[in-house]
């Protein structure tokens, strides 16, 4: 296919009111696409998406973390509190301080966490910013290997030098193009094919080598890898082997640990469609709980209750029959 197609609508009181267009794919355990809908084979931008790559690329050139931490280190974390404690651990531990971070400052994504910072008479600071877990990961292998750290965001610098060949490495193709991601780090362009193929990589690998590290850490600790509300979290926690992280501009990804993978990109950006459709994709492939159940449907309010909802189109449906019969 040469355009998304239509993965989602929106109903609200029994009419449909809208729809979002997206693209899917699902790769098999020798990172073969398997089944797909709309674009995959052209460059996108993981967004965090690619964090657990971004951490296996820093594991490879040096940087010594694992359980917890090291899930914050490939986290778009809350900002609640055991958060924002682990960025500081992640820099104290490298010598540093939060002073070091070059993240834009941010409030906490998660609204009870937000609330709680600023009744604490705090205002928007660069270690709440959600990408902080990953920034102190990058100063700290930088410290490790001797780097510059007021340069770690460079394109250039080691540190981003060893992020890109780790992504190459397990998306199997080459970085299409680098720009600048939200947080002020490289981002590095790769196919949605590449992205599911490299989280089925990362999840089905041996649990003593380092690409097996990062899965642990999120497995054992999808909370510090997300938030204790957040809807990856829940996944993770719900389903056995499973690993997955979303991104800016609904980017997702799921590695099974059979091999498979998946990524879906919601062509407008809308966050609430991306959960829906990558549960209905897992559904097909016959990968079913009560959590991936409740995900394929967000609610849509009417006065406070619910009304409709967003849910998958007739139209991936009907593609996704084929995935279920292959």
């Amino acid at each position: 296919m040469t355009s998304p197609v239509i993965v989602a609508e929106v109903v609200r009181s029994g009419f449909v009111e809208g729809h979002h267009h997206g693209s899917v794919v699902v790769t098999g355990p020798d990172g073969a696409v398997e089944w797909s809908a709309g674009v995959v084979d052209r460059p996108m931008f993981p967004r965090s998406s690619h964090k657990p790559l971004q951490a296996l690329g820093m594991l490879r050139a040096g940087l010594e973390l694992d359980g917890e931490l090291l899930a914050l280190a490939a986290a778009s974390h809350s900002g609640e509190a055991f958060h924002i404690d682990g960025v500081r651990r992640i820099l104290a531990g490298a010598g540093l301080d939060p002073t070091a971070l070059r993240t834009p400052a941010g409030y906490p994504l998660d609204e009870l966490a937000r609330d709680d910072w600023i009744r604490a008479g705090h205002a928007a600071e660069p270690i709440t910013m959600n990408c902080s877990g990953k920034h102190a990961a990058m100063l700290a292998t930088s410290v490790a290997n001797g780097w510059p750290t007021d340069s770690y965001r460079a394109p250039e610098h080691p540190v981003q030098r060893a992020i890109g060949a780790a992504i190459e490495d397990c998306a199997g193709e080459r970085v299409a193009a680098v720009a600048v991601d939200g947080c002020g780090a490289p981002l590095l362009a790769i196919s949605l094919a590449g992205l599911a193929r490299a989280f089925g990589r990362l999840a089905s690998a041996a649990p003593e080598s380092v690409q097996g590290r990062v899965t642990g850490a999120l497995r054992a600790h999808p909370e510090w890898a997300s938030g204790t509300r957040r809807d990856e979290a829940a996944l993770i926690r719900a389903t056995p082997g499973l690993i997955c992280k979303g991104g800016a501009e609904a980017v997702y990804a799921v590695g099974l640990v059979d091999g498979r993978g998946i990524a879906v990109k919601i062509d407008d950006g809308g966050s609430r469609a991306r959960a829906v459709v990558m549960a209905a994709t897992l559904l097909a492939l016959g990968v079913d709980n009560e959590v991936i159940r409740g995900q394929r449907e967000f609610a849509v309010l009417g006065g406070g209750a619910p009304v409709g909802a967003v849910r998958p189109a007739p139209e991936l449906a009907r593609l996704l029959d084929a995935l279920a019969a292959h």
